[in-house]
């Protein structure tokens, strides 16, 4: 008997020894478990970071019980077996160990949003609606770690949240390139990631009509299709020779609304009238002016063929087409465009002239805007509103329509100021096919330069609008015009973290926003891009260069970089930067012609692309600088100093140097701070007529000693050569302090061109003197 409670014992103990060692492998497992931090985009409106940290692993529940939550516990889960490979049970019920998921009934609580409590034993999510419970876990995933492992720690915190604009979107255009659905879901989801709740698909263009018509089959067999594509530049006018096509069927639509509506996306599809319709008017000629024949396009930009607008069986066309997208789309908005619809073929066609006598129309303005009115009726009698870019302002404006404005902000403040809502997505901030580098290896765009620190700048509410004028303002968007991103990767690229950074923009309080706090969260961010498998730019880590005057007729370079640990060498003899040039440790002054060339090192190796910056010296740089009118916002580098800050601007426009104006003179004066002997004045300017880049019709120099009485020195009329235009002019003996420039712009794009009767683009860099 003592044998055998002896043998008793030493199994007993043998038993509890073991679950000993285990519990404490256990523990030391969980020890060393990765643990998540407290960052997270977009910014919270408030968060209490606590000193618990909450322990998940495989025991641990989702609790969650109506299927709207349950359905968002299985989206947490998705991304929580990419991290340890294992997923949660979703119980009804759960306490201890518990991620609670609850949706309130508070009608008065701020929609979309949500209250997330992390404590040691257990996690709460309270969202305001459905919408809210899900923006929770889109944060509760921010908060694990981005690490892999089998168990995870979550950081202690109390988060109070709600967005600061009901309409945060983001748009892609599938006319010009054509993306698998595959990829507009992938898509949607990065949208939810961030918060973004809106979708706006741009299904119809010139080049490509992408969505099954049932009523209207040669949409599909005719208007899907090209037979070329451009490649390269717009203004190199070369083509690929290959057919190009694709549109989604009605089966595939259902299947992505269905898709982004779990994902708390409202998608807001394009049919767009009555302009960039050249690809239906191939399939069905009688809708055009002339009645054809036409053919899809293949030039990217604007076309004059367009919807008659004299013609009834357009309206019935339309409203067929329209029918049979409601029934897809379930949102409140159809999007009809309204955009760059030259006038051309109306001014010439009988049926829109005798329309417009019938209708008392004073012109082809007012002719647009009975036509989008007229749709718009239709599409109220099915309780549906319209959204329509900021030309359809012109003639006057649809009584209950959307302005989407992108030509600038003035769109926006003039469509609120008339009490419309309205959706700001101004280019210069907005829109993710201009460059955002100004490298020289960087794909080519469109042009412009929108770099992530200035989409993060924007914000949405124009200081012009009164305080009751601004609630008008819904929100914002991005826009994604894919003339040149021919595949997806490309457009991740484009997009992202661009958009992350607009997301930040229209969620969060605008005094929680601070850039260099985002950019040391959008470090750990773009590893949850990396887990997604996003092909993001990362231009934000790289050498950032600012110029400014240095106030005694001469500039300094300002370096700058967000890299961790990285270290940044320069060199001013056009040298290749190396850790043998010489450290950055201040603004470089610049005092006479020469290129400076920077690079950030990390463990020695360089990290990203270079920045290279020539500098050509002159009189007049540093100096002062007056303009009479400022730029467009969409071509203004915040500073007349861009005009002597002694920086030629480049072909691609891409560099934030030219000023442009639309439909305006440009007037500066130069104050060289005494008289003086002027022996050159000159200037660069651009023609480029394919994206409506006209040069000046004239350029005059007048010089001043007293800045009130000028005398002209030199004026110039013609300027024939493609791209840059270099005005350069030697002068014998002109003496002056004060210099003035007047270019005259162009006037309005003739018949026939790219963006026929709107204003041309004048653009003017670097006034040179000597």
């Amino acid at each position: 008997m003592n044998s055998t409670m002896s043998r008793m014992r030493a199994i007993l103990y043998a038993t509890v020894m073991l679950a000993l060692a285990g519990a404490s492998a256990c523990s030391s497992n969980h020890q060393n478990a990765p643990k998540g931090k407290v960052s997270i985009i977009p910014i919270p409106v408030s968060v209490t970071e606590k000193p618990d940290s909450f322990l998940l692993d495989k025991q641990t529940v989702l609790v969650a019980t109506t299927p709207e939550d349950q359905q968002a516990a299985g989206l947490f889960n998705a991304w929580l077996k990419e991290l340890t490979g294992y997923e949660l049970t979703i119980a009804d019920q759960g306490d201890q160990n518990a991620i609670v998921l609850h949706t309130g009934a508070d009608s008065a609580a701020h929609a979309e949003g949500y209250r997330l409590q992390v404590a040691k034993d257990r996690i709460d999510i309270n969202g305001n609606d459905g919408a809210g419970t899900f923006y929770g876990i889109q944060t509760l995933i921010q908060l694990l770690p981005v690490e892999k492992g089998n168990a995870l720690w979550i950081p202690g915190a109390d988060i109070t949240d709600y967005p600061r604009f009901s309409y945060r979107g983001l748009h892609l255009d599938v006319g010009r390139h054509f993306f698998p659905v595959d990829f507009i879901k992938k898509y949607i989801d990065l949208l939810s990631m961030h918060k973004l709740n809106t979708f706006h698909w741009h299904l119809t263009e010139d080049q490509g009509w992408r969505i099954e018509i049932k009523k209207y089959p040669r949409l599909q067999e005719v208007a899907s299709r090209r037979k070329e594509s451009m490649v390269g530049h717009y203004n190199d006018q070369k083509f690929d020779g290959k057919p190009y096509g694709g549109y989604y069927t009605q089966e595939e639509v259902k299947d992505v609304v269905a898709y982004a509506t779990e994902r708390h996306v409202t998608v807001i599809p394009e049919i767009e009238m009555p302009g960039h319709s050249l690809a239906a008017l191939a399939a069905y000629p009688y809708l055009g002016c002339t009645g054809g024949p036409y053919e899809v396009g293949t030039k990217w930009g604007v076309y004059d063929d367009i919807y008659c607008a004299g013609n009834d069986s357009v309206f019935l066309f339309l409203q067929d087409v329209l029918d049979e997208v409601m029934t897809l789309f379930p949102g409140k908005y159809i999007h009809i465009g309204g955009d760059e619809a030259p006038k051309t073929r109306w001014e010439k066609c009988p049926k829109c002239q005798r329309r417009m006598k019938e209708e008392g129309l004073k012109d082809e303005h007012a002719l647009q805007s009975y036509f989008i009115q007229r749709m718009e009726k239709y599409l109220n009698s099915k309780g549906r509103n319209i959204i329509g870019w900021d030309e359809i302002l012109e003639g006057g404006l649809a009584p209950n329509a959307t302005v989407m404005s992108w030509r600038g902000i003035e769109g926006g403040i003039a469509a609120a100021k008339q009490k419309h809502d309205v959706i700001m997505t101004p280019g210069n901030y907005c829109y993710f096919d201009h460059y955002q580098s100004k490298s020289k290896n960087e794909p080519v765009a469109i042009g412009g330069f929108t770099p992530v620190s200035e989409v993060y700048s924007y914000e949405p509410v124009p200081e012009a609008l009164s305080r009751e004028e601004a609630p008008y303002i819904k929100g914002a968007q991005g826009n994604v015009w894919t003339e040149y991103m021919d595949n997806s990767s490309h457009v991740e690229y484009m997009v992202y973290p661009r958009a992350t950074a607009l997301a930040e923009v229209l969620w969060s309080p605008a005094d929680k926003r601070n850039y260099d706090d985002f950019v040391e969260r959008l470090k750990p961010h773009l590893h949850r891009l990396d887990m997604k498998k996003v092909n993001y730019a990362k231009h934000v880590f790289e050498i950032n260069g600012v110029v400014e005057s240095n106030g005694q007729g001469g500039v300094v370079v300002k370096l700058d970089s967000k890299l961790d640990g990285g270290k940044i060498f320069y060199t001013t003899d056009s040298s290749a930067p190396s850790v043998q040039s010489t450290p950055y440790t201040g603004p470089i002054t610049v005092e006479k012609t020469e290129t400076v060339r920077a690079a950030v090192f990390l463990d020695g190796k360089a990290y990203g692309n270079e920045y290279v910056q020539p500098f050509t010296y002159h009189k007049a740089m540093g100096k002062k600088v007056t303009l009479a009118e400022p730029p467009n916002a969409s071509y203004n580098p915040g500073s007349p100093f861009a005009l002597v800050n002694g920086i030629a601007g480049v072909k691609e426009y891409n560099d934030n140097q030219w000023l442009g104006y639309s439909g305006n003179n440009m007037e500066a004066v130069v104050d060289l701070d005494s008289v003086q002997d002027i022996h050159t004045v000159g200037l660069n300017t651009l023609n480029f007529k394919g994206p409506g880049i006209y040069p000046p019709k004239q350029i005059r120099f007048l010089v001043s000693d007293d800045g009130q009485h000028y005398k002209e020195v030199y004026s110039q009329r013609s300027f024939d050569k493609d791209g840059i235009n270099q005005v350069r002019k030697a002068l014998q003996q002109v003496r002056g302090r004060y210099v003035k420039v007047e270019a005259q712009h162009a006037g309005k794009i003739p018949a026939g061109a790219q963006g026929a009767g709107s204003p041309a683009w004048l653009f003017i860099d670097e006034i040179i003197i000597n």
